[in-house]
């Protein structure tokens, strides 16, 4: 067993907890209405969290979906390394950029004179 055949291993299993966190958050967010992990930045959610609900719901549906996708698609179908570690790269990275996206979003002050 080498490093490489190692680092794949951890990667393909991190895949099944990473598609568990964020099914469970749409779940959370889509049928339990909980706001709460909703547009988050320094670990808490907008004051409007309900409105910006929608987007991060699928956001993680999206990325939960592509996830267990890949994982279905390694197991059964075995596709080459390179295409589902391109698939599940890409996935994470795109999942963070839009919570980052929404989050700030959710806290936009354009236009909006500070007062305080």
């Amino acid at each position: 067993m080498d490093l490489s055949l190692a680092l794949t291993w951890i990667m393909f299993l991190g895949l099944f907890p990473l598609a568990f966190f964020w099914l469970r958050r749409a779940w959370r967010i889509l049928f339990r209405r909980d706001y709460s992990e909703v547009a988050l930045k320094r670990g808490e959610p907008p004051p409007n969290a309900e409105r910006y609900a929608p987007y991060t719901a699928a956001i993680n549906l999206v990325a939960g979906g592509v996830a267990v996708s890949v994982i279905l698609l390694v197991v059964i179908s075995g596709i080459p390394y390179e295409t589902w570690t391109a698939i599940a790269g890409s996935t994470i990275w795109l999942k963070f950029f839009g919570d980052f996206v929404v989050s700030r979003q959710a806290r936009a002050n354009w236009g909006k004179a500070d007062k305080g």
